[in-house]
C-alpha cells in the first residue's frame, strides 16, 4: 500500500541559509520515512501549498497529509492550510509541531549551547501571531519552559505583538537587577535563520540561542504529526 505524501509546509524565506534549513529538514523527514514529502510554503516562496495539493491526485483513501512546518496554531495553520486543503476528503492536515515537550528539550539544549548561566531571565522569542491560538500555544510553551527552568521565564516577539523582544529584555533587566549577575538570555523559538533570527540579536541579551533546527527531534515530531493525520 502506497503511503500518503507528505506535504511538507513551511512559513517561507528570503534568508539562503533559512531555505537550507528548510531543505535539509525536508530531506531528513524523506529519509527517515521514506515517503514521498513535497515542500510547500504558506509565504514568501513558491510553491504555495494550495498549488501543492491541487496537484497531487484524488485517491479512495488517504492521497497526502499536509504537516505545518510551523512552531505553533495560528493563521497560516487554520487559514492558508486549512483553505488549501478544503473539502478534499483525501487530504488531511496535521497540527503544528507545537507545544510539544521535545521542542523544550532542544530549547533546553541550544540555552546549554550558549552558556546561559543557570538563573538567568529567559526570554522566549517566537515570530508573534494576532491570531490568539498562536499566542496560547506559546504561553503554553513558556509554561513547559518554567517547569525545566529555575530562573524568570518572559515572552518577547520577533514581530508583530508585544512586547517586543528588546522591550522584554529591557523588562528583564529591571526585574533582574536583584538577581546573581543580572542576566538575560533570548531564547529564539524559530526553526530556521533568517530576518527573525536576525532580530534577536539586535535586542540588548547577553546571550542568544540558535534556531532549533536541524534536529532529528523535530523530524520525530513531524513523523508523529504525518501518521496521527491518517491512522484509524
Amino acid at each position: 500500500m502506497t503511503q500518503p505524501i507528505l506535504v511538507f509546509c513551511a512559513h517561507g524565506t528570503r534568508n539562503d541559509a533559512g531555505r537550507h534549513v528548510i531543505l535539509d529538514v525536508a530531506q531528513d523527514v524523506r529519509d527517515a520515512l521514506g515517503v514521498e514529502v513535497r515542500e510547500a510554503y504558506v509565504d514568501v516562496q513558491d510553491p504555495k501549498v494550495d498549488a501543492v495539493v491541487e496537484e497531487i491526485e484524488p485517491g479512495d483513501g488517504v492521497s497526502a497529509v499536509v504537516v505545518p512546518y510551523l512552531l505553533a496554531g495560528g493563521y497560516h495553520v487554520y487559514h492558508d492550510i486549512a483553505e488549501a486543503v478544503g473539502e478534499r476528503s483525501d487530504v488531511h492536515s496535521a497540527p503544528a509541531l507545537g507545544p510539544d515537550a521535545r521542542l523544550i528539550d532542544i530549547v533546553m539544549d541550544r540555552i546549554r549551547e550558549a552558556g546561559v548561566h543557570a538563573t538567568a531571565t529567559l526570554v522566549l522569542a517566537p515570530a508573534g501571531s494576532s491570531d490568539p491560538r498562536s499566542q496560547a500555544d506559546t504561553e503554553r510553551t513558556a509554561d513547559m519552559l518554567r517547569q525545566r527552568w529555575d530562573g524568570p521565564v518572559r515572552i518577547g516577539y520577533a514581530a508583530g505583538m508585544k512586547p517586543s523582544v528588546a522591550e522584554a529584555v529591557a523588562s528583564a533587566r529591571v526585574f533582574g537587577e536583584d538577581q546573581e549577575g543580572g542576566e538575560v538570555a533570548v531564547v529564539s523559538y524559530l526553526l530556521s535563520p533568517g530576518y527573525f533570527q536576525d532580530t534577536l540579536y539586535k535586542a540588548g541579551a547577553d546571550q542568544v540561542t540558535a534556531p532549533l533546527a536541524p534536529d532529528p527531534r523535530i523530524v520525530e515530531i513531524i513523523a508523529d504529526r504525518y501518521y496521527d493525520a491518517f491512522k484509524p
